[in-house]
């Protein structure tokens, strides 16, 4: 009976520290809901989207309603005029016709920024050794699409678009002496009260 339970742990434990065990590490997923299921379905429908033809009506058709899609954020000509004349060296004369227009309509003039993201986070490697914080590695992936549209007299004036179409990050932490590693500070502080 102890021969059994002692091989057992022994299995167990050799399981878990030949990084097998790589399953009952942690992961996350990071999502902002949206219409599109990958960073190209985004991008086309921004494609889509033609300047001085597309009104606010055809805007929501293609998925960037302000009022139903999440994260979507209403700016307005004060935030432009921040974004894009951040310092007095830069000049109306020198931006998109679309800005000026925007910038001179004051009130009558918005624009809708979007952030949408799908970003898977898992850990990978030994499970001891990433449990006492020795060593971890983390695998970052996924996708992450903006897009900025400036409206005047409900038209699309100006757009803007950005990203990153395929996240893949690694990221390693390595503390040779684990959860003593941190503790420096707490024995220098205790260290120092005695004294």
């Amino acid at each position: 009976m102890i021969k059994q339970r002692c091989g057992l742990v022994m299995g167990l434990l050799l399981f878990l520290l030949n990084g097998c065990g790589a399953t009952l590490l942690p992961s996350t997923r990071d999502t902002i809901r949206s219409p599109w299921d990958s960073f190209a379905g985004a991008k086309h429908a921004f494609d889509q989207i033609d300047v001085y033809e597309t009104d606010m009506q055809g805007l929501q058709g293609l998925g960037f309603d302000p009022f139903s899609l999440a994260n979507m954020e209403i700016l307005t000509y004060l935030d432009i005029m921040a974004r894009f004349m951040p310092n007095q060296a830069i000049k109306k004369e020198d931006l998109d016709p679309g800005i000026r227009e925007c910038l001179e309509a004051r009130n009558g003039c918005l624009a809708y920024e979007i952030k949408v993201q799908v970003l898977n986070s898992e850990r990978r490697g030994n499970v001891l050794l990433d449990l006492f914080g020795f060593k971890r590695k983390t695998n970052r992936s996924g996708w992450q699409f903006q897009a900025l549209f400036v409206v005047h007299n409900d038209f699309v004036v100006y757009k803007l678009w950005g990203g990153k179409p395929h996240v893949n990050e690694t990221s390693l932490k390595k503390k040779p002496l684990g959860p003593l590693q941190d503790s420096g500070d707490a024995v220098v502080g205790i260290a120092k009260t005695l004294l």
